[in-house]
């Protein structure tokens, strides 16, 4: 998607470490004219799919699933990162997260994930791959069925895509970063296919 490599261009940030601050739009400030058109492309990639539930992780990820979520008429669900006394028995898996360097368990409550459930998920970022494969983990938990895996910007340089890729998992991300040269400030993108309406 051509509009969100000129956003991340124009409105990214690249810190050390190959961190790519992106909070002035996509996930901390929001610009929801510009999610909207996110949601509506992945719509049209998985909109034959027969998508029942979109499954997301607090917090960052939860404003692009819920307006993916009304493209599709579906419930969102998100993964919380910690226990609640008002949540019943949970599905659990243990993710990293490499932006924060620690471990948490995240928890999808078993009433709103069922074996009759096509689950697509939608997440901001795919780096490592540890917060999708969490949440992968839950849906086979429940035994529902995976579509697939909608990302805003994956680290095309990083394992997690290539992981995901090998088992065979659907990813549609928006924009792949080949490099980023914090030195000179420049991001390179991998060459996709344009989405169709």
């Amino acid at each position: 998607m051509k509009e969100i490599e000129i956003e991340i261009q124009k409105r990214g940030k690249i810190l050390p470490g190959n961190v790519l601050k992106v909070n002035s739009f996509l996930n901390h400030q929001l610009d929801p004219v510009f999610l909207d058109k996110m949601a509506d492309q992945w719509y049209n990639l998985f909109k034959n799919d027969n998508v029942t539930k979109i499954i997301t992780i607090e917090a960052s990820g939860i404003a692009l699933a819920v307006l993916t979520g009304l493209k599709f008429k579906v419930p969102v669900i998100f993964a919380k990162k910690s226990e609640s006394s008002n949540i019943g028995k949970t599905y659990k898996s243990l993710i990293y997260s490499y932006t924060r360097h620690q471990s948490f368990v995240i928890n999808i409550e078993k009433e709103f994930l069922t074996s009759d459930d096509r689950v697509l998920i939608i997440d901001d970022f795919l780096a490592n791959g540890s917060a999708t494969l969490g949440m992968i983990d839950i849906i086979n938990q429940a035994n529902a069925h995976l579509v697939g895996v909608g990302i805003a910007i994956e680290k095309g340089f990083q394992e997690g895509g290539k992981i995901l890729r090998d088992k065979k998992i659907r990813v549609e991300s928006l924009a792949i970063i080949d490099s980023m040269d914090d030195e000179a400030k420049k991001i390179h993108f991998k060459e996709m296919e344009k989405v169709v309406d």
